[in-house]
């Protein structure tokens, strides 16, 4: 082969992302996922219009109809209310997320941050008590609340939210990653408390994963389904899916459409939740990205 042979020139990347072509195939795909997410959620949506019988004929309609009224109606003539549901998931949702987050990030911050002789056994303690299933101790936490006389209190579904082992290896090996011992050391140096310096200055380090593992855990205390039927017996503690499951009880008929209204209901603040903390998920991502 002779030297003057020509080689193709090479394409940068950069070149290559400005190409109009490349651009508008990434556009397309990005949209025909963003279709493909909210699909589901849209026949949610319509189902919740539809009445059982129009279900039951067609399983899967795009248009709208107007049994929306009826479908809350008979929602709303069960035994128990929707709006108290509502309130009541809520309240533990929301109170369970936040001890959560908190007292998980500032166990994760002493695993981190301190250097103490069980610090390795205990942190091996708690990657041990995550592989065991929250149902193998359902009979003995019942047995507690019932000799207790705390069978029926919200209190019993928030509390026990604090020990998430999970949330405690995720934000351990965040902080490893992220946190700088030489602030800490500094802020000591200049009087601040452990307290002050976790909460002026960790947290806020700590905000693209507390937002992670915070819609993590409202979802999951949002459908926690096993724990409240245990617990929960008086009809204005229930909450939100107890009531979806009640729907289904009926021996002759079932509600399809009171059904969809009811799982739109309970879907609907899990949106809300993730719209409100996705932008901090972002912008973890994208700090992530400048000091990479």
């Amino acid at each position: 082969m002779s030297d003057n042979t020509k080689t193709a020139p090479k394409i940068s990347p950069l070149k290559k992302r400005k190409n109009p072509i490349y651009m508008a195939v990434i556009y397309i795909v990005c949209i025909f996922l963003a279709i493909l997410c909210l699909f589901p959620f849209y026949l949610l949506l319509i189902n919740a219009t539809r009445s059982t019988t129009q279900i039951q004929q067609h399983a899967v309609s795009l248009i709208p109809s107007h049994f929306i009224k009826s479908n809350w109606n008979v929602f709303n003539g069960k035994e128990f209310k929707p709006i108290v549901g509502f309130k009541n998931s809520l309240i533990v949702s929301t109170c369970s997320t936040a001890l959560a987050v908190y007292f998980s990030a500032l166990t994760a911050y002493a695993l981190t941050a301190y250097e103490w002789k069980l610090r390795d056994p205990f942190f091996g303690f708690i990657m041990g008590v995550m592989m065991i299933p929250g149902q193998l101790s359902s009979i003995g936490f019942y047995q507690m609340c019932y000799k207790l006389g705390l069978t029926n209190n919200l209190l019993m579904l928030i509390i026990p939210s604090i020990a998430a082992p999970m949330m405690v290896f995720f934000y351990r090996q965040y902080l490893q990653a992220s946190l700088s011992l030489e602030i800490v050391e500094s802020a000591r140096i200049d009087g601040a408390g452990e307290f002050y310096t976790f909460n002026k200055i960790v947290l806020p380090i700590m905000k693209p994963a507390m937002a992670t593992q915070a819609i993590f855990s409202f979802v999951g205390s949002w459908n926690n389904l096993f724990m409240p039927s245990i617990l929960l017996t008086k009809k204005e503690l229930k909450t939100m899916p107890l009531m979806v499951a009640l729907l289904r009880g009926d021996i002759y008929r079932t509600e399809f459409g009171a059904i969809y209204l009811g799982l739109f209901l309970t879907v609907l603040p899990l949106i809300i939740v993730y719209l409100l903390l996705a932008r901090y998920i972002v912008a973890g991502v994208a700090l992530g990205a400048v000091k990479g």
